[in-house]
């Protein structure tokens, strides 16, 4: 018995001294920029501490900017979770592999593309000499705005939440809906009070993913609507270049805390939600 603890105490500080180097990894590349900005954030004109940057940016133009950051990572994820876990679910429940399969392929591309290829793509097509544009005469105006930055981002979260949800569904027993069926149900009935319930804390996983990505993007919103959507990332890159005014690098560190109260909070919710349906789903 005494060996066995022995043994046990040695495996357990093997295991510690094999992820030292990924813990030393991890606090050099988010444990000491974290402090930095913690500090910078509290840190007031004059020497000292203080709240006057973080009150700052609760008030304009910051917390419009904000504002807007927010709802178009709310309105890119609910859109980008619904029509990726419909999508998913077509090519899923289809009976040609290869379709699934390029699919999948395709979508694990696309999730990856964006920055300022991806806003010449569009600005290309759908801008004001854009190829569609021109050819349906849209005139001006069509992408440079909210929407049409939301429809940007949709392009790349909607294979994203395809990579996400479709192990989910695999997860789906077969046996359930047999069960449901069989027991007079109809599919409404079924996906209603199992799949989606069982499905749930996933697809809030992947909005709540897709809500992270465009809540941090800052390349395609800069190259392609600049200043005309005001964003907190543009705001934060503004403060700290000095595009605008000069000694606002403060208030950049006061915004991008804002930015990891606001993902905390998301991640908040997300995270009981996914323990239940790891349960389901394993």
């Amino acid at each position: 018995m005494a060996g066995l603890t022995n043994s046990r105490r040695r495996g357990g500080g093997a295991g510690w001294l094999a992820a030292a180097p990924l813990l030393v990894v991890t606090l050099i590349a988010f444990g000491i920029p974290t402090v930095v900005l913690v500090v910078g954030a509290f840190s007031v004109k004059g020497g000292g501490f203080g709240f006057e940057n973080l009150s700052a940016t609760m008030r304009e133009p910051y917390l419009g900017a904000l504002w807007n950051s927010v709802t178009l990572s709310a309105v890119v994820a609910i859109l980008g979770a619904v029509l990726g876990a419909f999508l998913a679910q077509a090519v899923l429940t289809s009976r040609s592999g290869l379709l699934r399969e390029a699919v999948l392929t395709a979508s694990g591309v696309l999730a990856n593309f964006g920055g300022v290829p991806l806003a010449f793509i569009w600005i290309a097509t759908l801008g004001n000499s854009g190829v569609v544009t021109a050819a349906l005469g849209l005139g001006s105006g069509v992408l440079y705005n909210f929407w049409g930055l939301a429809l940007v981002y949709l392009y790349f979260s909607v294979p994203l939440m395809v990579l996400v949800i479709a192990p989910a569904l695999d997860g789906l027993k077969p046996q359930w809906r047999e069960a449901a069926l069989n027991n007079g149900a109809s599919t409404w009935q079924f996906w209603r009070h199992v799949g989606i319930p069982v499905l749930g804390p996933a697809l809030l996983g992947g909005a709540v993913l897709l809500f992270g990505g465009a809540f941090a993007a800052y390349a395609t919103a800069a190259a392609m609507v600049g200043a005309s959507v005001p964003l907190v990332t543009l705001q934060i890159a503004d403060a700290l270049t000095g595009n605008v005014l000069i000694g606002y690098e403060n208030i950049a560190l006061a915004l991008s805390l804002d930015m990891i109260v606001i993902a905390l909070l998301v991640m908040a919710v997300y995270l009981p939600l996914q323990k239940r349906s790891s349960r389901w789903l394993a």
